[in-house]
């Protein structure tokens, strides 16, 4: 499983999904090592996910967005 999240997380974590990017960006000003930050978001996108596929709504970046 955790090959199958893995890439998509990256792309996602360092280059398309803005929610990800900020999160992945945060962890590493705070000091994680890349490896960890991105574990991070893989666990991250998996709630998202679970939560999208259990309520059914759409995405909408503002809902994840940092706060």
């Amino acid at each position: 499983m955790r090959n199958a999240i893995y890439m998509p997380c990256v792309g996602a974590a360092r280059l398309n999904n803005p929610v990800l990017m900020a999160f992945y960006d945060r962890l590493i000003a705070r000091g994680k090592k890349p490896k960890a930050a991105l574990v991070a978001c893989m666990r991250k996108l998996i709630v998202i996910l679970n939560t999208m596929l259990a309520r059914r709504p759409k995405w909408d970046p503002s809902r994840y967005a940092l706060r």
